[in-house]
Order: structure tokens, then C-alpha cells, then sequence
């Protein structure tokens, strides 16, 4: 079992092409033991944005604080505070921060199951 508060956990900065402001916590994920998903917590910057992209998995997620859009594609949808998002797989989505302070949220994700090829965690970090 692991327990801990998650401020204890390393934040690193989303360096993918194309991710601005962004910070990425690995909460629980495979060298936890855990099977099958990975959660991860995201902090972005006033005017910070994830990568605009799509991938083969989907996500969860969950807004923790703060204000934006989510990107489906071209079509925005307001974030605050208790939104609940699904990602489809392979949609074009983005997250983008809007709001005056940051803009936080948990994404959970699968590991490489179903067949799928390619690692999960790489379009934004915790490889």
C-alpha cells in the first residue's frame, strides 16, 4: 500500500512540444505495483496549456481547482472546480487554463493493456 500526501510527490515539468506552464505529478502508477492505472496530477500556469494531441488511450479526470476549457478538437468546454472529463481515444483534446490562478486536475490513465503498442504515460510525462 502507498500512502502519502501528494505535495511529497516530485512535480516535474511537462516537456512535451507544445505543453506551456504545465507540472505533472506521478501519483500511483507501475513502479507503485499498481496494475493498471496510473494517476497523475497536472498543475497549469495562468495562460498554460497542455499539448494539443491525441493517443491511442483514454483519460479521466477530475478538476481540482481553478478555471478553463478542455479542447475536443476545435470545440471548447468550460472547466471549474468538480468538472469530470472523459477522453475518448484518439480525440484531439487539449487543456488550457483560464482562470487567474492555477488550474488543477488528477488524470488517470491505463498501462499498456488490450493490445495497445505504444506506453501510455508518454504524450505528457511519467514514463
Amino acid at each position: 500500500m502507498k500512502v502519502v500526501q501528494y505535495q511529497q510527490v516530485k512535480s516535474d515539468p511537462v516537456e512535451t512540444e507544445g505543453a506551456v506552464g504545465c507540472r505533472i505529478r506521478c501519483l500511483i502508477g507501475e513502479p507503485d505495483g499498481a496494475p493498471s492505472f496510473s494517476m497523475r496530477q497536472f498543475e497549469v500556469a495562468v495562460g498554460g496549456h497542455t499539448p494539443k494531441h491525441a493517443h491511442g488511450h483514454e483519460h479521466e479526470v477530475f478538476v481540482l481547482e481553478g478555471s478553463g476549457v478542455v479542447l475536443e478538437g476545435n470545440t471548447e468546454h468550460p472547466l471549474s472546480p468538480g468538472s469530470v472529463v472523459f477522453v475518448k481515444p484518439n480525440e484531439l483534446h487539449q487543456f488550457r487554463n483560464t482562470g487567474g490562478g492555477p488550474l488543477k486536475f488528477l488524470c488517470l490513465i491505463p498501462h499498456p493493456l488490450r493490445d495497445m503498442s505504444a506506453p501510455c504515460a508518454a504524450a505528457c510525462g511519467c514514463d
